[in-house]
């Protein structure tokens, strides 16, 4: 059941061109790593709904959020990768293994992506869409 706080993507959140833009900042591999992950998290759940979140000085432009009830990935562009967390990975089914970050925390994964790695499409719309069935449940 969808709370009455969530909206189908475009109703709200970070217009798509600044979100575009903010994935687009590094301008290297990452910037296509992270085009192709937001192409893969879109299509798992269109709803889903795109921010960027917490602006501060050392990080004006925010880190890239989707959500849909609550939180279901934060993207950061790191030195060497480009990471997905799961707000709620630790309940999440990962039969492919492919979270490979995090994984000793008690609620979140992660999924760091190298440059020149293959990214499991149908194991990453799984996880996502997992992620969007556990935000809902009461």
């Amino acid at each position: 059941m969808r709370s009455k706080a969530s909206k189908p993507a475009g109703a709200s959140g970070t217009p798509p061109k600044q979100f575009e833009a903010r994935l687009r900042r590094t301008q290297d591999w990452r910037a296509e790593t992270f085009a192709r992950l937001r192409a893969l998290i879109v299509r798992a759940d269109p709803e889903i709904v795109e921010e960027l979140k917490w602006k501060k000085p050392s990080n004006p432009e925010g880190d890239p959020v989707w959500s849909h009830d609550g939180i279901v990935c934060v993207g950061n562009d790191l030195k060497n990768s480009v990471r997905l967390t799961f707000a709620q990975g630790a309940e999440i089914r990962d039969p492919t293994g492919l979270f490979n970050s995090r994984l000793d925390s008690k609620s979140v994964r992660a999924l760091d992506v190298f440059e020149g790695d293959a990214v499991d499409d149908r194991a990453l719309i799984a996880i996502v869409r997992e992620a969007v069935r556990l935000n809902s449940v009461d």
